[in-house]
């Protein structure tokens, strides 16, 4: 049964990881998109499972990152192109994640 916090959008960065999110170089930044990809596949994965494999992963290298800022970098990612999303991504719950099928790009 859904509860009322889930009709709500993930929470906003604060401005404190804001300031912290903005620190972070393209390098970082680099780091951070190649782990989302290593744990996305070509079949359907909720954002939060990814969202969490990699905040796991990357754990000792970005320790004061939040959950929210990776979902920022995974609508990132869709919006480039790298992946393709289904649902909600304001809503990492409610929404999945695969690599595109390139068999499929073909066919369109």
């Amino acid at each position: 049964m859904l509860e009322p916090d889930d009709l709500k959008p993930d929470d906003p960065l604060s401005p404190e990881e804001e300031a912290r999110t903005s620190q972070l170089t393209p390098a970082d930044l680099q780091r951070i998109d190649e782990c989302l990809l290593s744990h996305i596949s070509h079949r359907w994965q909720k954002v939060a499972r990814v969202v969490v494999l990699t905040m796991t992963t990357l754990d000792r290298e970005f320790p004061d990152l939040p959950d929210v800022f990776y979902s920022l970098r995974i609508k990132h990612l869709a919006e480039s192109g790298a992946i393709e999303a289904a649902g909600d991504l304001n809503r990492m719950r409610f929404s999945e994640v695969r690599i595109p099928d390139s068999n499929q790009a073909g066919r369109q």
